[in-house]
């Protein structure tokens, strides 16, 4: 199983558990419980035992999974060791707030750098980032290998940069914005919508 690409369903659970894992070991622990991850994914322990299972035995009845050694090896399961860079565009309240967030880095994303057209920005640093103008993101893009291009820009101007993502040889987008982007099919674009979350958390709720 692990020779093979994974199942989207299997990829997507994988990925909600690395996250419970980080955060538990940001948290201290040592040690987590099938029955843990189930609580704070909603995926049943069975399924979570079976999903582990076909990439070898990582827990221990009664003592549960080593944090460490399960987060090492789902990263390679999803071949995501080491450290990946991320383009991120619009300096602005949202874009400070995405890099000042340790979400990225907790899974081996660094944000290496910073665009925006602002003149009032261009320049300004980041944390320890200097943002530079967006006519750069082509050097930038291939000097520092950027694997993702981050969008927390007005959905007027979306849809241009990711065509520039593209163009510079992107392949994953990470939205913010409120536009519907239209790309090439072996570009992969996320929208991040909190609006949409809790509309779906709404629908359980009331149901």
């Amino acid at each position: 199983m692990a020779a093979d690409r994974l199942t989207l369903g299997v990829a997507a659970r994988l990925s909600r558990y690395l996250q419970v894992l980080t955060q538990a070991k940001k948290m201290g622990k040592t040690s987590i419980s099938s029955q843990a991850i189930s609580e704070y994914t909603g995926v049943n322990p069975t399924q979570i035992r079976r999903d582990l299972s076909g990439f070898g035995k990582f827990g221990k009845r009664g003592v549960g999974y080593d944090i460490d050694s399960l987060i090492e090896q789902i990263r390679k399961i999803l071949r995501t060791s080491g450290t990946h860079n991320i383009a991120l565009f619009g300096a602005g309240n949202l874009g400070q707030a995405i890099a000042s967030s340790s979400v990225f880095a907790d899974h081996g994303f660094r944000i290496s750098a910073i665009f925006d057209v602002d003149p009032g920005r261009v320049g300004s640093k980041v944390g320890d980032i200097t943002v530079r103008h967006y006519d750069e993101l082509g050097e930038v893009a291939a000097s520092d290998g950027i694997m993702v291009g981050v969008l927390a820009v007005p959905g007027e101007v979306a849809q241009q940069v990711a065509d520039d993502l593209v163009a510079a040889g992107v392949k994953i987008i990470f939205n913010y914005s409120d536009a519907l982007l239209s790309v090439p099919s072996d570009v992969t674009v996320h929208t991040s919508s909190p609006a949409v979350e809790l509309l779906y958390a709404l629908y359980f709720y009331l149901s």
